[in-house]
């Protein structure tokens, strides 16, 4: 989540001390019987105001928000059919982590992580260890704690003491792997990228590995680019590890948008269970699990994998059933719409949903490429995502002034530069979505060609903010 300051810049000063504007038409009586024109911006009101002008006025402010379906920096869920508007809105007031006092919606959990466990190919489907979360964020968060924790107890003469525990992983990863070895004090080993590699090299990450690994992280879908990272092979590098050096390393794969197309699309690929060597695997049901943010989820591969201390039971809710989470209270509806959406779906389903945006993905992608001012690095055709950069030879403008130009026609694209060794790169992304639609795709395509002539017609790229330059969304 975003952290907020309190703190403003000078230009709007004046405009932030005011109060918020109230249009007289809403019709609202001030404490002494007049109307008021304003009320206050940030504290809490003296009275009450009536239900109709506070929704107003929340309406009027939010009404300023880009429109989410021409969002195409964000891989979360922007769009779901009336129906599971319908059954969010009827668990909207259940706090999942009441699960003695609402069963059925806790076995509507239970039930979506036995369905994962079959979609993953677990050994055991039917016992496998797994809850839902927030996001995945807070998944990846819990798979760390288990590889940290199984290590620790693996290695109880060396932690706590002189030993560091590290993790490895490539450049690539989404942030809250950073966050994770920040909060819990691990020693973060990154692969760099090297030339068109732009994700984890599997040769790399095992000679990264020593007594004080806890695990290897895998992206099946690298945010920077849409692409599948090799997990098979970075399990046979480790496979080989372990003959030479006796080193058992545990594979977590973060599968926040992947392990909900990989399954559907990419059938013959081995990346999941099947390896025996991955212990963990977390996916977002808001990204292409299409349900609305936020509900994660996260396997693990058996009971062994999950060390039980870190499982908690408490009694003051009614019940002692366990769980395992970052947080405590939270609503059940987003738990509720993804077993609507696997039921809604199914398999034969999602394979229809995620080829059709594959589809569109793989179709702008070429005619973006066949505009001649574009390079492609990715294409769509593992995430329906795909990056790219200007030409060789485009001096006039760069990735920045598109982006920036492409957010007057109310489109966020956003354009960012690569992490290490490829800091050099800068790019476009898209993130294609269920709900952006071929025709969708058209009108893009439209306002970009509308924006080139005059963006070919610049003397030089125009002067970049400083804020640009970090302009990244998962």
């Amino acid at each position: 989540m975003t952290l907020h300051t309190g703190r403003h810049g000078k230009r709007d000063e004046g405009r932030r001390r005011r109060g918020v504007a109230v249009n007289p038409f809403y019709g609202v009586a001030d404490p002494v019987g007049g109307m008021a024109d304003e009320v206050p911006r940030n504290r809490l009101p003296d009275g009450p105001m009536a239900p109709a002008t506070a929704c107003q006025l929340v309406h009027d402010e939010l009404m300023l928000d880009v429109n989410a379906r021409l969002n195409l920096a964000t891989f979360v869920t922007t769009w779901m059919e009336p129906q599971g508007d319908q059954v969010l809105f009827q668990c909207r007031d259940k706090n999942l982590i009441d699960k003695d006092e609402y069963p059925r919606t806790a076995e509507l959990e239970r039930r979506c992580v036995a369905m994962l466990a079959h979609l993953w190919h677990a050994p055991e489907p039917d016992s496998v260890m797994g809850c839902s979360t927030t996001g995945s964020s807070e998944a990846c968060m819990l798979a760390g704690m288990a590889f940290k924790r199984r290590w620790a107890k693996r290695n109880p003469a060396r932690y706590p003491g002189t030993a560091r525990p590290n993790l490895v992983m490539g450049v690539n990863v989404q942030v809250c792997w950073e966050k994770f070895c920040n909060f819990w004090e691990v020693e973060a080993r990154q692969v760099p990228m090297e030339g068109d590699r732009f994700h984890l090299d599997p040769q790399a990450a095992a000679d990264l590995c020593d007594e004080n690994t806890i695990g290897v992280v895998t992206v099946l879908g690298s945010t920077f680019d849409g692409s599948y990272e090799p997990v098979a092979e970075v399990c046979a590098a480790l496979d080989d590890l372990q003959e030479r050096t006796g080193l058992d390393i545990p594979v977590h794969v973060d599968g926040a948008s992947g392990a909900m197309v990989a399954p559907f699309l990419d059938t013959d690929l081995v990346w999941d269970f099947r390896l025996p060597r991955v212990a963990s695997i977390n996916t977002s049901g808001h990204k292409y699990g299409l349900v609305y943010p936020g509900v994660g989820w996260v396997l693990w591969r058996t009971t062994e994998n999950l060390p039980k201390e870190l499982v908690f039971r408490v009694n003051y809710l009614g019940g002692e059933l366990p769980t395992f989470s970052l947080t405590f209270s939270r609503p059940g509806s987003q738990v509720a719409a993804q077993y609507y959406t696997f039921l809604r779906l199914g398999r034969e389903g999602y394979r229809a949903v995620q080829q059709t945006t594959r589809d569109v993905a793989r179709s702008l992608a070429e005619r973006i490429e066949a505009l001649g001012d574009f390079r492609l690095l990715t294409r769509g055709d593992e995430l329906p995502v795909f990056a790219f950069t200007t030409a060789e030879g485009v001096r006039n403008f760069d990735v920045f002034d598109v982006s920036r130009r492409l957010r007057e026609h109310n489109w966020l694209v956003p354009a960012y530069t690569f992490p290490p060794n490829r800091q050099d790169l800068s790019v476009l992304r898209v993130v294609c979505r269920n709900g952006f639609s071929a025709d969708l795709s058209d009108l893009f395509l439209e306002d970009l060609e509308t924006l080139l002539p005059e963006l070919r017609s610049q003397p030089h790229p125009l002067d970049r903010p400083e804020n640009l330059a970090t302009a990244f969304h998962h």
